[in-house]
């Protein structure tokens, strides 16, 4: 890597670090606790690449985004944030920033970036005209990667005309990414339009739907769930929208593509909405943003008037572990509830488990596949795998990497059944006591004499 980096942030450690690593990368590095100084250096044309933070002690590292772009065009700007929110990525997105990664970030990744950044010099970034005003926040928030892929996903949707299909678990906030996708793009301030079974019952609802959307957005709510007649004056709506042609998005709670297998969907109605597909993960897929959105949940209901409340250590162990059939939407009703009902400022474990007990599936997460085959589930991870890298391609050695990744937890999974045992492990897995040893040994699998698991 061969050029010059801007890092702006008010973490000492952070500076440190990045410079240690771009340096050691063969770049030249100039590190500031100050967005002021970043600014100058910007205007005095160093850098070819500049790494920010958001909250600095004398500024905000997205606002300067614009001045960057008008100053330097062409400069790439990686914005790393502890805000954890969609309206981050999404501003950082608005704001022409090359790239945005949370904190905490994976530094070889951040590696990379910043090495494509530099590639990228050349490039100018597009300024995006100002936006109006938005609110100050929305209702998805999540560190995961599972989240964060989404945020950047919806982030490169908003402002195309594509279709999009959003896809996912009851629960999980499919409608709350069609009014994302529709806030935050140039059509925010046309109207928009939720299409229920009984709006397309008769020969003139598609005519009054298109009326109704003035050319904003029209989202189909759970599409599969359509009879043949409305799928087909659906189809003959988006061939011909008439003057005000909207922009087209569908929920769907299952995978649509069973439904056309089992005929149940119109395939030229398929094909118009999945221009873009955007599958919303299950709260139990994303375990680590349940203290996120607890923290969040209870910030709101404090502001709406209700009593200060924490969650002791060991009641947000007995969340972590429960498997949210209803997903967030479960969550956020359940935070409320034990905020009226909880005795103390601290909620304990024994006041959530009188609360999840009458909730429906109170099962450990383990326990829990929501219908969801193997190979679906690999499937869903590797496209969000390959959708957070944008436009470029993952590192070589994908496969080899894949294939460790499953093959290890496989195969201590079956060492704690076995308690240890390895040769009633070969025979479990059914490969060679040989082959075993092998993968032990390359893998660095710790073997003990474990408590059996089944």
């Amino acid at each position: 890597m061969d050029g010059t980096v801007l890092v702006a942030d008010d973490d000492r450690t952070i500076r440190t670090v990045l410079t240690q690593a771009l340096t050691r990368a063969g770049c030249k590095v100039h590190a500031t606790s100050s967005l002021t100084t970043l600014m100058r250096w910007v205007s005095e044309g160093k850098g070819d690449a500049v790494i920010t933070d958001v909250m600095m002690p004398d500024g905000n590292g997205l606002e300067m985004l614009p001045k960057i772009a008008t100053d330097r065009p062409g400069l790439p700007v990686i914005v790393i944030s502890a805000q954890n929110t969609i309206m981050t990525a999404i501003q950082a997105e608005e704001a022409a920033a090359y790239d945005y990664l949370p904190k905490p970030f994976d530094l070889p990744d951040l590696m990379k970036r910043t090495a494509r950044a530099i590639e990228a010099r050349g490039r100018a970034a597009a300024a995006r005209p100002e936006q109006d005003e938005r609110p100050d926040e929305l209702p998805l928030v999540g560190r995961t990667e599972a989240m964060q892929g989404l945020y950047r996903v919806v982030a490169r949707l908003m402002n195309t005309d594509l279709p999009v299909l959003i896809t996912g678990e009851s629960g999980t906030g499919k409608s709350l990414i069609a009014r994302a996708i529709h806030d935050f793009s140039d059509r925010r301030t046309l109207p928009f339009v939720t299409v229920t079974p009984s709006d397309l019952a008769d020969l003139e609802g598609p005519a009054k739907v298109m009326s109704r959307a003035k050319g904003g957005t029209v989202v189909l709510d759970e599409v599969g769930d359509l009879p043949s007649d409305a799928q087909g004056r659906v189809v003959r709506m988006m061939d011909a929208p008439g003057d005000h042609v909207p922009r087209f998005m569908a929920t769907s709670l299952g995978r649509l593509a069973d439904k056309l297998e089992g005929g149940d969907l119109r395939e030229d109605l398929y094909y118009r909405l999945s221009g873009a597909v955007v599958d919303v993960p299950s709260l139990r897929t994303r375990v680590d943003d349940i203290p996120l959105l607890v923290d969040h949940f209870m910030a709101r209901a404090e502001r709406d008037g209700s009593p200060t409340r924490t969650l002791s250590a060991e009641a947000m162990e007995l969340m972590r572990a429960y498997s949210w059939p209803g997903n967030v939407r479960q969550l956020e009703n359940m935070v409320q509830r034990i905020g009226l009902t909880a005795r103390g400022v601290e909620i304990t474990r024994s006041e959530i488990e009188s609360v999840l007990g009458n909730q429906p599936a109170a099962a450990p997460v383990v326990g829990q596949g929501g219908g969801e085959s193997l190979s679906e589930s690999v499937e869903r991870h590797l496209k969000r795998y390959f959708d957070l890298h944008g436009n470029t391609l993952p590192p070589p050695g994908l496969y080899a990497r894949i294939l460790k990744e499953m093959e290890m937890p496989l195969i201590e999974i079956a060492l704690d059944a076995t308690r240890g045992n390895q040769a009633k492990c070969a025979d479990l897995l059914g490969i060679n006591r040989n082959t075993l040893r092998k993968k032990i040994t390359d893998l660095d699998i710790r073997v003990t004499r474990r408590r059996k698991l089944m």
